[in-house]
């Protein structure tokens, strides 16, 4: 399970360490892709597989369907993990994400999230702000 978030460094190659603790679950190759929220998301090729079956199962006659295909498939990569632990961010994803030196990689149980540090902090401090409201809108879930 993918849990946590860690701060690392975006090298001048647009290198980045995926944490020691995700490694093993994401494997030696994984997809990375445009994720919602202005982030990269990071999936293990398992992961991958059941989302692109959903995604191509939606009705290709919706524009909606289509247009949340390319974004996602036509941003994707498979990257490698090289020997230090580290994948490549190709341009037009650091872009997309408006990545910098510093990244969060947080995890988020069955995939990873690459966010600029600036643009996480924000977030993550309007989302701690919003729990009570969030769990609140939930709560017909049964989650809580």
């Amino acid at each position: 399970m993918l849990i946590g978030e860690y701060t690392h460094t975006l090298d001048d190659k647009k290198r980045v360490a995926i944490p020691a603790k995700f490694r093993k679950e994401l494997g030696k190759k994984m997809i990375v892709t445009r994720g919602l929220d202005a982030c990269l998301t990071v999936y293990p090729h398992e992961t991958w597989r059941k989302l692109s079956e959903k995604i191509s199962a939606l009705p290709m006659g919706t524009a909606d369907s289509r247009s949340f295909g390319r974004f996602i498939f036509a941003g994707a990569v498979e990257t490698d993990l090289d020997s230090l632990g580290r994948i490549l961010i190709p341009d037009f994803l650091k872009e997309f994400a408006d990545l910098k030196s510093k990244v969060v990689i947080a995890g988020l149980q069955d995939h990873a999230e690459i966010w600029d540090e600036k643009r996480w902090r924000e977030y993550r401090g309007r989302i701690e702000k919003e729990a009570d409201v969030l769990a609140e809108k939930l709560g017909d879930t049964g989650i809580l």
